[in-house]
């Protein structure tokens, strides 16, 4: 398997971690079967087995649950664009002026 292909996204770990569940298998072998896949790029052993638990318990949903007053992203064209402005315009702009200035925390 390639480095590329073992290098799946939070949610494809999740796809998968569900499917293992279906079929039956435990956190434990799980987690062995993905580590001999996926190498480094395998989720910890307490995040199998927090997964599986929900899966389990029957979550169908492999993405995270949005969190209350979490922006979804603040990352938006506009925003890079007033960040490169600024950045140019002082190179030892502090972080805390840049939150400011978009009105984030």
């Amino acid at each position: 398997m390639s480095a590329e292909s073992s290098n799946l996204s939070n949610i494809e770990h999740r796809a998968v971690l569900k499917y293992f569940v279906k079929k039956g298998k435990t956190p434990k072998e799980i987690f062995e079967d993905m580590v001999s896949v996926f190498q480094e790029s395998t989720p910890s052993y307490t995040m199998v087995k927090k997964w599986a638990r929900l899966f389990q318990q029957g979550r169908k949903s492999c993405e995270h649950d949005p969190r209350p007053g979490r922006p979804v992203t603040v990352v938006t064209e506009e925003n890079v664009r007033i960040i490169e402005k600024l950045v140019l315009a002082d190179r030892r702009i502090k972080l805390w002026q840049i939150a400011e200035e978009l009105q984030i925390s």
